[in-house]
């Protein structure tokens, strides 16, 4: 799983597809209480991206 902000799940998106070779799984995080920062930068992650 990747977690990314806005600005950066493309590059979240080709990762998982490079690494795993299998479609990604784009889900938007939703909840007050999650303070997750994006893996490519310390902004606050709008996504989660996986390969299930």
């Amino acid at each position: 799983m990747i977690y990314c902000c806005e600005e950066h799940v493309e590059i979240a998106l080709d990762t998982v597809v490079d690494e795993y070779e299998t479609f990604p799984v784009l889900t938007k995080i939703t909840g007050d209480n999650l303070s997750t920062s994006c893996e490519y930068c310390q902004n606050e992650a709008v996504y989660m991206v996986a390969n299930k």
